[in-house]
């Protein structure tokens, strides 16, 4: 089983799941964990091979990673932890894991909190991941993730997001980072049917104004996904629940709140 903590409420039922994104761990919710515990019920937890969740899934980086595969370790530690239903908070990737999950146990979702949501992969992103396919068995997976790091978060304001996941990615090892890059391959199919088809579940997505790779397509998807809405955090780039932490945290809260 993944790796996870909980931060239990003394009153409140409801329960907060944050989900990171690839190369990250449960760390990177340090800013978070005060304010959304202090009302609900929270879970962070490691994805496979990241954080403290590596040495207990030794067995399992010898399969094939998928995202079915990866959103099922999520499942596995909510019906664990006997949680039947959660709001859910990710970034970047997670967010995919996160929508993945609310397809295939929508019962499971009570909304969707996409922080830096990737819903579809423009040109420069493309282009990103056949570099990535080409080198990554030849050149060090830190350096592929540095040069990834910096066009995704390329402004002096995005400098702490990218140390940040620098450091947790220098915690990964070369065939790690392979496994996880080799889901690039299922990627586009998987992104084209969530833009297409709508899901009746609250989604909240909150974007940085500066993230120029990701924002456009979550502006389409807003436009024709009735259950969703978006807001947009100026002066702040993709990884949003550390650039602009305050801003994250009052939004987040205040959509479960409605909800």
């Amino acid at each position: 089983m993944l790796n996870y903590t909980t931060y239990k409420h003394k009153t409140s039922k409801e329960w907060v799941t944050f989900v990171h994104g690839a190369g990250g761990s449960s760390s990177i919710w340090f800013k978070q964990i005060r304010s959304f515990s202090a009302i609900y019920n929270v879970l962070i937890l490691d994805l496979r091979g990241h954080g403290n969740s590596k040495k207990v899934l030794q067995d399992a980086f010898k399969e094939k990673y998928t995202f079915d595969a990866i959103t099922h370790d999520i499942v596995e530690v909510i019906d664990h932890l006997n949680i039947k239903q959660s709001h859910f908070a990710g970034i970047s990737l997670g967010t995919i894991l996160i929508r993945n999950l609310a397809e295939k146990h929508p019962e499971r979702v009570k909304s969707m909190i996409m922080g830096g949501a990737i819903m579809k992969l423009n040109l420069k992103s493309q282009l990103l991941i056949r570099i990535g396919v080409l080198f990554k068995s030849i050149v060090p997976y830190l350096l592929l993730y540095k040069l990834f790091a910096f066009i995704i978060m390329p402004r002096k304001n995005h400098k702490k997001s990218r140390l940040i996941f620098v450091n947790e990615a220098k915690k990964l090892y070369q065939k790690e980072f392979i496994r996880w890059f080799k889901l690039t391959s299922e990627i586009n199919p998987l992104l084209r049917f969530f833009r297409t088809t709508a899901i009746n579940i609250p989604t909240f997505y909150i974007m940085g104004e500066e993230d120029h790779l990701f924002l456009p397509s979550i502006k389409e998807v807003v436009e024709t996904h009735l259950k969703s809405t978006l807001f947009v955090i100026e002066n702040c780039g993709h990884v949003v629940n550390i650039e602009q932490a305050q801003v994250f945290n009052q939004q987040s809260i205040q959509f479960i709140e409605n909800q």
